[in-house]
């Protein structure tokens, strides 16, 4: 595989953990370097992870992953949608925590469902004897830096539509979780 390849498909990869952190950035005041740099790790690091995961699974379990890994990635980001759109129409500071789109709970949970996809192309990459390490990390460092700048264009967004910012926020999580089931149930 060469290099051009490898970067298409880390920038495939990492598109939806960019929608989500455009998301994040729009219901975040201020997301700040600290909270920027942690959303980024985090979508960073397990779509560096999940490769390394498919690709020790190799293709023995690739069928039973498969038939699943959608469900898991649309349960959970609409779980999170759900809850970032109850939060914005209720407006109660008491639920902000569970919202919070930088919270390490709320990243870890955000990170896995956006790199579930990962772990099918770590399964292709043992099939097809790429080498796994140098692909892994220049998929984690191709999507640090697309989560970045997603947070950075979602706080531009979220300025701009202060009111709503919540809801399209949520709506957007959403929206990525059944484009997920989509793209595997057809």
């Amino acid at each position: 595989m060469n290099i051009l390849d490898l970067l298409l498909i880390a920038v495939a990869l990492s598109m939806d953990a960019f929608a989500v952190a455009v998301s994040s950035g729009i219901v975040s005041d201020s997301p700040g370097c600290k909270n920027i740099i942690k959303l980024a790790f985090f979508f960073g690091f397990f779509q560096f992870l999940m490769p390394v995961l498919g690709w020790l699974l190799g293709s023995g379990v690739s069928s039973y992953i498969e038939k699943i890994d959608h469900w898991v990635a649309f349960g959970l980001l609409a779980f999170i949608g759900v809850r970032m759109v109850i939060e914005a129409v209720r407006g109660d500071d008491a639920q902000k925590d569970i919202a919070d789109p930088f919270a390490t709970k709320t990243l870890f949970v955000m990170a896995i469902a956006t790199s579930i996809d990962a772990l099918a192309v770590g399964i292709s990459f043992a099939l097809a004897q790429v080498d796994i390490w140098s692909s892994s990390i220049i998929i984690g460092i191709v999507t640090f830096s697309i989560s970045a700048v997603g947070v950075l264009i979602g706080k531009k967004v979220g300025s701009v539509f202060k009111k709503s910012a919540g809801i399209l926020a949520g709506i957007i999580l959403i929206g990525i979780g059944v484009k997920i089931l989509i793209e595997h149930m057809s």
